[in-house]
């Protein structure tokens, strides 16, 4: 008997999708929808970014969030971390995981963390470190991995560069992100061929954005290389400040159905996604105090 294949979504909604979100939202309306999720047969959620508050005030309730939750056991729930101060708060809310956020251009790395890539790295390496101390997974993101709005096309020797250090660091698996949508199988392929080079698909994830159209046929072309892994955003919540007109991530409800479609298995709960992805779109503009 040959069983079908697990994919795992990995729900980025709650921190990459309402992250850019203009107007305020509601701490505890950020905290159902992510209890919605935790009921659908999530194995990880990415509910928070420990940023300055300053810098993404969109975040600034990080902590309340996690201690406002209706945990799930088997759920893990991460947050994003890009210094070691936002790691230490993240500890001390019950973040279950971290994440660390590259970028394989100068350009994009530069915009959004105002650092080059290997600045960038020398900044992770004390959340790395902190992290092993203290038993905390950490995931590695790698923005621009197809383009880059400042810089054009990203090489796929840098993507790999850029993974294989992640990895170096500790990242049990790395985000690929096609930040602007700029993606296409061909493309996808090209740098999966390179990275795959450096690590194996069973610790690589595929993050695309839905320019176009493209999201699901780059997903299947990941597929056929062997990652069983995927970022998506429930709703088709959020995008890239400087990604220009890019459309968000792809939308969950939409990766779940296409796969299941295919004989794929998640573990995921269709209806219950619907609910949370209902909720989700709700929330685009809306306001709301703390």
């Amino acid at each position: 008997m040959i069983l079908p294949d697990m994919v795992e979504i990995f729900e980025v909604g709650p921190r990459d999708g309402l992250q850019n979100e203009p107007r305020m939202i509601a701490t505890d309306q950020k905290i159902a929808l992510i209890d919605l999720l935790s009921g659908a047969g999530f194995q990880r959620i990415e509910v928070a970014s420990f940023v300055s508050p300053r810098l993404l005030p969109q975040m600034a309730d990080a902590a309340q969030v996690l201690a406002g939750l209706n945990r799930v056991p088997g759920v893990a729930y991460a947050a994003l971390t890009p210094n070691l101060k936002g790691f230490e708060r993240a500890l001390a809310a019950g973040a279950d995981e971290v994440a660390i956020f590259g970028a394989a251009s100068e350009g994009f790395s530069r915009a959004n963390i105002n650092a080059s890539i290997a600045q960038s790295l020398e900044r992770f390496a004390p959340v790395a470190q902190a992290a092993a101390k203290a038993g905390v997974p950490v995931r590695g993101y790698v923005s621009c991995a197809i383009a880059c709005p400042f810089d054009g096309p990203t090489p796929v020797a840098q993507v790999a560069r850029v993974a294989a250090a992640l990895r170096d660091l500790g990242c049990y698996q790395i985000s690929l992100g096609d930040t602007i949508g700029a993606g296409t199988p061909q493309s996808v392929r090209a740098m999966l061929n390179a990275v795959l080079q450096e690590l194996p698909a069973d610790q690589l994830a595929g993050h695309f954005h839905d320019t176009g159209g493209r999201a699901l046929a780059n997903i299947e072309a990941s597929l056929d290389l062997g990652l069983r892994v995927f970022d998506a955003a429930v709703g088709g919540l959020g995008g890239c400040p400087f990604a220009g007109n890019a459309p968000g991530n792809v939308a969950t409800e939409t990766v779940v159905n296409w796969l299941h479609n295919r004989g794929f298995v998640t573990g995921l709960d269709p209806e219950a996604i619907g609910q949370a992805a209902a909720l989700a779109r709700g929330l685009r503009g809306s306001a709301g105090t703390r």
